[in-house]
């Protein structure tokens, strides 16, 4: 099947990390695309991309932004406590604007019932999306290994109630790269749930050993109960539904949902998917 071609594909979120990689690797692909950003004055200056304003709850300018558009790459909106509504809103505005196709950047075992209180909100979009009626491929992340560095506290301490539960960290650029096949001809993911992970599940003892190597400090990881988490938290003044979503990213790799290496990445890319090392070092200071 032929790739793609003219405007008919759109990418959101190309002013942030994910969104931004995606569109960098359709530009190197040769492949027109439309940025829908909320100011397109930031987005990327990519051969072949042409920046659009709309944000997600603005009904009217997403569906001018994205009229003629047949694929969207729908990376989830920044965590808020509206979120689900955003999504919502989006996903109705694109159905009236004529998209035939939404590639969704969901989150590993979403579902109803999901310990992880924000894959819960991926699940109800998920479910949103099938219901209207458009194509569909789901993004199915697990957690970023690029954010890893950054569960360690001054103290060189990851700590969170996370047990000896395991996750399979995935490298931001795998998700990129992923997402950038499924865009180049979605006509062949019509209907396809992806779980993206790393090649490997860790405990958060180990995580902290990759890190103590790879950085050159002593990462140790410290167990907290849930109460011991909601307590050193409350200090960011963070609202409840925030405070949630960060006790229960630990709660969920300790309940073992986190786990599970699928062969999504390789698949879809080519190559192997980066382990957690690899990653890390390419991001070190």
């Amino acid at each position: 099947m032929t790739e793609v071609t003219g405007s008919t594909l759109a990418v959101t979120g190309a002013t942030g990390r994910l969104g931004g990689r995606v569109a960098r690797r359709l530009a190197e692909r040769g492949i027109t695309q439309r940025l829908l950003v909320r100011t397109p004055e930031r987005a990327p200056r990519l051969p072949g991309a042409t920046p659009v304003r709309g944000a997600y709850g603005d009904h009217d300018a997403v569906v001018r932004g994205l009229g003629g558009a047949k694929t969207v790459l729908m990376v989830s909106a920044s965590e808020s406590v509206d979120r689900l509504a955003q999504h919502k809103a989006f996903v109705d505005a694109a159905a009236e604007a004529g998209v035939e196709h939404l590639v969704y950047v969901s989150f590993f075992g979403a579902a109803p019932d999901a310990v992880f209180t924000l894959a819960r909100d991926h699940f109800h979009t998920e479910e949103h999306i099938r219901a209207s009626g458009l194509a569909y491929t789901f993004l199915r992340d697990n957690i970023y290994a690029d954010f890893v560095p950054a569960l360690v506290g001054e103290d060189g301490a990851i700590r969170g109630p996370g047990g000896q539960g395991r996750a399979a960290f995935v490298a931001q650029d795998d998700i990129a790269d992923a997402a950038a096949a499924v865009l180049a001809r979605p006509a062949d993911h019509a209907g396809g749930t992806y779980d993206l992970t790393g090649p490997e599940s860790l405990t958060l003892d180990e995580a902290a050993a990759v890190l103590s190597a790879v950085q050159g400090r002593t990462v140790t990881y410290r167990p907290e109960t849930v109460e011991e988490a909601y307590a050193s938290r409350a200090a960011y003044g963070a609202p409840q539904w925030q405070l949630d979503a960060w006790v229960s990213t630990y709660t969920a790799i300790a309940a073992g949902q986190l786990d599970g290496v699928s062969d999504a990445v390789p698949r879809l890319t080519g190559r192997p998917a980066a382990p957690l090392t690899e990653v890390v070092r390419a991001i070190r200071p």
